[in-house]
C-alpha cells in the first residue's frame, strides 16, 4: 500500500463504521483465514463487521476461531442481505473480480460503499476506492498482517487473529514450499508463532483429519491419473457419479490435484471435477517452473489465478473438455518441455 491509500483507509476507519468482508466464492482456507483475522480485528478496533461467505466453506476449516459467525449467503440469505445493505464499508478479500462472488455479484456492483480490496492474484478489476494488490505476495493473509501493520497496529494482533492468518499463509503457501513464500513471509510467520498460533495444532487440523470417505475418493482420482510424457503433465478426472459414490463433501478433494506434480519429470498437473448442479466442470492447474497456469487458464478455460496455481471451468462435458484440454496442449508442447 502506498502513502495515500494508507491515510485513506486511516481516514475511513477513524470512526466506527457497518463493515462487512466478502471472500470469493467456494473460499479456500486463505480467504476464510483472511476475512476472519480482518473481522476480529476490525471489531477489537471498535467497528461492527461481519463476514458474509458466496456459499459454504470445507469442513477441514470450521474449527477456525470465529468461523461460527461467518454468514453464508445462500444459507442465511436474509441476514447476510441485512449486513450488506448497512454496510458503509465493503472489504473483498482474497479476489479481484467481483464475477468470483457468485451470487453476491449483483448486489456488490449495485451497492454504494467505500469498498477495500486487498488480493494477491494478477489482473484485478478497478472497483475499489482502495486497491492493496500485491502478485509477489505468498497469500491474502500475509498482505492483511501487512495491513494491520502498516495501520500501525500490529500490537493488537490476538491469538485468534494469529491462528487465522497463519492458516491461511500455511495454505496458500502449500506449507511454506511455492515459489512465493519468501523471507517476509517466513518471519510474519514466526511473529503470528509469538502471538499465538499453535503451528502444529494448525497443521494437524487442516492436513491430518480425514474421512474414510475422502480417502476412498483419493484412491479413485489417483486411479483415474493420466500421464503424458511427452508434455510433462498429468491429470486426473473425477466425474459426478464417482464423487456420490464416495459421500463427497465440499473440500474433499483439496490437494488433489498437486499428487501430479510429485512424479518425475511432471510440470503440469490438472484436476478435471464434475459438478451437474453448476453444470461445469471445475478445474485445477498446478505447475512448477516457469509455465505460466494462469495464462493457460486464461486464455482457454475462464480462468486465472497465479503463475503456478491457477482455477479455471467449462461448461463443455467432461468429455468434450478433456478432448479440448488435449487438442490445446498440443501447442504447449515445447514450453512444457524447457
Amino acid at each position: 500500500m502506498n502513502l495515500e491509500d494508507i491515510t485513506t483507509v486511516k481516514s475511513i476507519l477513524s470512526q466506527p463504521q457497518n463493515i462487512v468482508i466478502i471472500p470469493h466464492k467456494n473460499p479456500d482456507g486463505d480467504a476464510i483465514g483472511s476475512s476472519l483475522a480482518l473481522h476480529e480485528f476490525l471489531a477489537g478496533s471498535g467497528h461492527k463487521a461481519s463476514v458474509i461467505s458466496p456459499n459454504d466453506f470445507p469442513k477441514f476449516l470450521k474449527w477456525m476461531p470465529g468461523c461460527n459467525t461467518i454468514l453464508n449467503y445462500e444459507r442465511e440469505n436474509s441476514q447476510a442481505k441485512r449486513a450488506l445493505e448497512e454496510a458503509s464499508v465493503v472489504f473483498t478479500l482474497d479476489f479481484n473480480d467481483l464475477s468470483r462472488t457468485g451470487q453476491l455479484e449483483t448486489p456488490l456492483k449495485e451497492k454504494v460503499a467505500d469498498f477495500i480490496m486487498i488480493d494477491h492474484h494478477q489482473q484485478p478489476q478497478d472497483y475499489a476506492k482502495v486497491t492493496y494488490s500485491d502478485i509477489s505476495m505468498s497469500s491474502t493473509c500475509e498482505m492483511v498482517y501487512n495491513f494491520i501493520e502498516y495501520l500501525g497496529a500490529v500490537d493488537q494482533i490476538t491469538p485468534e487473529i494469529a491462528t487465522n492468518l497463519y492458516t491461511g499463509i500455511m495454505t496458500d503457501t502449500g506449507s511454506f514450499k511455492y515459489r512465493s513464500t519468501s523471507s517476509r513471509t517466513h518471519r510474519v510467520v514466526a511473529d503470528l508463532i509469538d502471538k499465538g498460533a499453535q503451528n502444529m495444532d494448525i497443521h494437524q487440523n487442516v492436513f491430518d483429519t480425514n474421512s474414510p470417505s475422502r480417502l476412498h475418493l483419493l484412491g479413485v482420482a489417483l486411479s483415474n491419473m493420466v500421464i503424458l510424457p511427452e508434455y510433462k503433465t498429468a491429470y486426473i478426472t473425477l466425474s459426478q457419479e464417482e464423487l456420490d459414490n464416495n459421500d463427497f463433501k465440499k473440500g474433499d478433494t483439496e490437494g488433489f490435484v498437486n499428487y501430479g506434480l510429485t512424479l518425475e519429470d511432471v510440470n503440469f498437473a490438472v484436476i478435471f471435477i464434475e459438478n451437474r448442479e453448476e453444470g461445469i466442470i471445475k478445474i485445477s492447474f498446478r505447475s512448477v517452473g516457469d509455465f505460466s497456469v494462469n495464462q493457460f487458464a486464461r486464455e482457454h478455460f475462464n480462468g486465472g489465478g497465479h503463475d503456478n496455481a491457477a482455477g479455471g471451468r467449462s461448461e463443455l462435458s467432461l468429455e468434450a473438455t478433456l478432448e479440448k484440454f488435449n487438442t490445446v496442449l498440443e501447442s504447449y508442447k515445447n514450453a512444457l518441455n524447457v
